[in-house]
């Protein structure tokens, strides 16, 4: 055998799987970690999801009460912060004193977060951006400046245009739910007004938000809606996801079978997770029969995903889940 054949075996069998090898991690996944109230389980304030480009950009959505705070050692670094709207399980009103604290189904949300909130808080620590929509950017810079933070990492994304941060592109889209903000978040003597009138502050509609990601997936975040046209016409027709996060929890929002509707009918992503179930949802990190999750399964005709506290998920660019899903 001569030298020069010697090299072509030798490329073929090492050098060429290692620039396939590459070639895969320059595609990369998007991987999506729920940060729920009980390690491994999906339970009634359940929320929370940490979105990690390939590149290494992560964005946090709907911080809510079930992360610990600012301090939480999950959040590792964020670059992004979401939030769909103003009520308190979505902002950030209260939170869990560490992670798993309390249980499934009497989660211990004791430290107050107010009036600044879980997402303001977690923002300044980290230094991320809050990208929002409506009228909430003006408040969210104000309660940045308030809190030691800077006001320009409030960023604006209304309905029909893209802002990209980190290689990651992100839009509002709209969402049928109420978007007050209360008197708690508001505080001194306007907060006390608005509390003891009953009313609560304008914060424009309720947003969900569309992710692209730099290895082509992208993503539909529901927020809090009901079933609207937008989601076909405007999600379904115009941004193609191929994955959806999708709220299941019934009477304040989308129940279990208007939800699968959504996902079948209206936005027809490839896969879904399921999200705000409102409920203990499983027990040892198994569906619990009869649950509003188990229903939502059911009727759904794509792979639903159960957002499992801790454990993380990773998607392709077709909405595929990768590895143990």
């Amino acid at each position: 055998m001569t030298n020069r054949s010697f090299f072509h075996i030798f490329s073929f069998l090492f050098i060429f799987p290692l620039a396939v090898q590459a070639q895969s991690n320059a595609q990369g996944l998007v991987k999506v970690t729920p940060l729920g109230g009980q390690e491994g389980e999906f339970c009634r304030f359940d929320r929370a999801m940490i979105f990690e480009d390939p590149n290494g950009t992560r964005i946090l959505y709907d911080a809510g009460r079930t992360v610990a705070g600012a301090e939480d050692p999950r959040l590792g670094k964020i670059d992004v912060v979401l939030v769909s709207h103003m009520h308190g399980d979505h902002l950030g009103d209260r939170h869990n004193p560490e992670p798993n604290s309390g249980s499934c189904d009497k989660p211990d949300i004791s430290v107050s977060a107010l009036p600044n909130s879980n997402s303001v808080n977690i923002a300044v620590k980290t230094g991320a951006k809050i990208v929002t929509g409506s009228e909430m950017p003006s408040f969210f810079a104000a309660k940045l400046k308030q809190a030691d933070g800077d006001e320009k990492n409030s960023v604006l994304v209304r309905f029909g245009a893209m802002q990209t941060i980190g290689g990651v592109s992100i839009t509002t889209v709209p969402a049928a739910h109420s978007n007050g903000i209360t008197g708690d978040f508001v505080g001194q003597r306007l907060g006390e007004l608005l509390k003891e009138t009953g009313i609560t502050a304008y914060a424009g509609p309720a947003t969900g938000y569309v992710v692209k990601f730099s290895n082509g997936l992208t993503v539909y975040l529901s927020g809090d809606t009901g079933i609207t046209s937008e989601q076909k016409e405007v999600v379904g027709e115009y941004y193609k996801p191929q994955l959806a996060v999708m709220n299941i929890g019934d009477t304040f929002t989308t129940g279990p079978r208007e939800a699968a509707y959504v996902v079948n009918e209206l936005v027809e992503p490839k896969a879904v997770i399921a999200s705000h179930a409102n409920e203990v949802a499983t027990q040892n990190g198994k569906v619990i029969a009869g649950t509003k999750t188990e229903q939502f399964m059911k009727a759904s005709k794509v792979p639903v995903h159960v957002p499992l506290s801790g454990k993380t998920m990773s998607f392709d660019s077709k909405g595929k889940c990768i590895g143990d899903c």
